[in-house]
């Protein structure tokens, strides 16, 4: 049983990978400690998404992956 997190743009580099397995169920205290201070410090700011399931969360605390689900960091974007 495992979630698969994909960390993209400058959290990848954060994080020094592209993506990690970690133990299913996963909820927002659990992604936290799993990916890092340095990505947890970023994931706390409120123009950083997460998907779950392919769905972004309106409330990304209310995160409750399962068996099989991918959670993506999603960096806020810029451009001009």
């Amino acid at each position: 049983m495992a979630v698969r997190i994909v960390f993209l743009g400058p959290l990848r580099d954060l994080a020094g990978e592209d993506s990690r397995e970690v133990p299913a169920p996963l909820d927002w205290a659990g992604l936290l400690s799993v990916v890092g201070p340095q990505v947890a410090e970023q994931l706390n700011e409120q123009r950083v998404n997460v998907a779950c399931a392919g769905k972004v969360l309106s409330d990304k605390t209310t995160l409750n992956a399962q068996d099989g689900d991918e959670v993506a960091l999603l960096p806020p974007v810029s451009g001009g």
